[in-house]
């Protein structure tokens, strides 16, 4: 009898455990974004970031700098189906200005932004308040210059100046394996810890 009891016990635990793990809400992947700079031939140092993440599992897609505006829709509807979590966005040259621009539009409807990355940017608008953690590269003795914060911005900014490497310039400054790393690093951080 007591047999009997542990069997149908045990049953019990394996069919509740099955029921948590398929009629819970599912936990959404990161969603990270690498948006090129102009023509898109400048910025295949992205693709490097891009295929070290992926082997590390992490889901991450590269795409010119106009996609921003899809991609501010598609992470609207995601989050309308409840289907992302942490969000990052990485960006060079142009596509860094509008990673800037993704976060703004995101901002007006209370998406936070874990990490925003940018790869010398150049006049580009302050980072707004809904980013947690930016990142920017840049060359004062080249292009791009620090960004700045909105009043309110209660996140973390680093604005980090290359100018002491000769080998870095604006179209090559993706490709540098010291700054990959440091984005793999930073974003893999913001993976693990959601």
């Amino acid at each position: 009898m007591q047999n009997d009891r542990n069997y149908v016990s045990s049953w019990v635990g394996v069919i509740a455990a099955i029921t948590l793990l398929y009629c819970s809400p599912a936990r959404a992947d990161s969603r990270v974004i690498l948006l090129r700079g102009w023509f898109g031939v400048f910025s295949t140092g992205l693709d490097d970031i891009a295929d070290a993440l992926k082997a590390k599992g992490i889901r991450v897609e590269v795409a010119g700098h106009l996609y921003w505006k899809t991609a501010a829709d598609e992470i609207l509807r995601e989050r309308a189906e409840g289907k992302t979590d942490a969000l990052v966005l990485v960006g060079h040259s142009q596509g860094a200005n509008n990673v800037i621009d993704m976060a703004r539009v995101l901002e007006a409807y209370h998406v936070q932004v874990a990490l925003l990355v940018t790869l010398a940017p150049y006049r580009q608008n302050p980072v707004p308040v809904n980013v947690m953690r930016a990142i920017n590269y840049y060359q004062s003795s080249g292009w791009g210059a620090p960004v700045t914060a909105e009043p309110g911005f209660r996140g973390k900014l680093s604005n980090i100046d290359v100018r002491e490497d000769s080998t870095v310039s604006h179209i090559n400054i993706d490709k540098s394996t010291r700054i990959q790393a440091e984005i793999a690093r930073e974003i893999g951080a913001v993976v693990k810890a959601n």
